[in-house]
């Protein structure tokens, strides 16, 4: 048996029994349609570019699939749809085509997905969206394998398997454009990422200590009119400071 010239190292416990959670995680899959499709003799579209499809039969070269946006049912090439595993793992997808799937508007920085190679037989690529303030673009990067089975992007970190890759990756960038924050956006299986409202961000108001007066501190019961700068935790703490240096000069009375 030969030696493997490239010492094999992880960070990562390696799972001797997978947790049933996992396992039934990676062997889980889907069908991801890769266009917009409209059947024949309708006018708008039966299937949309980048959502999950339910299949109702296959015969060959084409499959019969339920749309999950619209509920329609259409015969399609079964290359109009990528099988999808683990959420990021895709079969049958081009890079032209995983950039599209990654710069849905739904997709942070960070999205990726897991392909197969088409430059290296048997290899796989890792795509990952990085956005900025000044362009959103998408890096490759290959995906190469020890004749053990381990995985590596860098020769120097090595992991037993294309789940302990990304699961490295997503708690680093190690090298890479940025940090794995989640699998590329799927229609009909994050929806609930593309209804989540955007944050807001609430400026509390800011005030003078100096403005502060003995009387707002000891309030005893605030109603519904008081308006006071100081809230009720902080009138609390202040208040107990106070007992314990009581004696003390504090120059913010007034």
């Amino acid at each position: 048996m030969g030696i493997c010239p490239i010492r094999c190292q992880s960070n990562l416990t390696v799972l001797e029994n997978t947790p049933e959670s996992l396992s039934q995680a990676i062997h889980e899959s889907m069908i991801v349609s890769l266009c917009n499709y409209t059947s024949f003799g309708q006018t708008e579209f039966t299937m949309c570019f980048g959502e999950r499809l339910t299949i109702i039969s296959q015969d060959g070269d084409f499959m019969m699939v339920r749309s999950s946006t619209t509920g329609i049912e259409s015969n399609i090439p079964t290359c109009y749809t990528a099988k999808v595993t683990c959420r990021w793992l895709f079969t049958g997808i081009s890079r032209n085509k995983a950039v599209e799937l990654l710069m849905q508007p739904q997709n942070l920085s960070g999205a990726f997905l897991i392909r197969e190679s088409e430059t290296n037989t048997d290899g796989y690529s890792l795509s990952v969206l990085r956005r900025t303030n000044s362009s959103d673009c998408v890096k490759h990067y290959r995906i190469s394998n020890l004749q053990n089975g381990w995985f590596y992007i860098s020769p120097r970190l090595t992991f037993p398997s294309l789940q302990h890759l990304v699961e490295h990756y997503s708690e680093c960038e190690d090298g890479l454009c940025c940090r794995l924050s989640g699998p590329c956006f799927i229609k009909g299986f994050d929806n609930a990422r593309e209804a989540r409202p955007v944050p807001t961000a609430i400026r509390m108001p800011t005030f003078n200590w100096k403005d502060i007066s003995r009387s707002m501190i000891f309030r005893r019961k605030r109603t519904e009119s008081d308006n006071s700068l100081v809230s009720e935790g902080l009138r609390e703490a202040i208040s107990s400071y106070l007992q314990m240096t009581e004696g003390q000069d504090h120059s913010w009375d007034t």
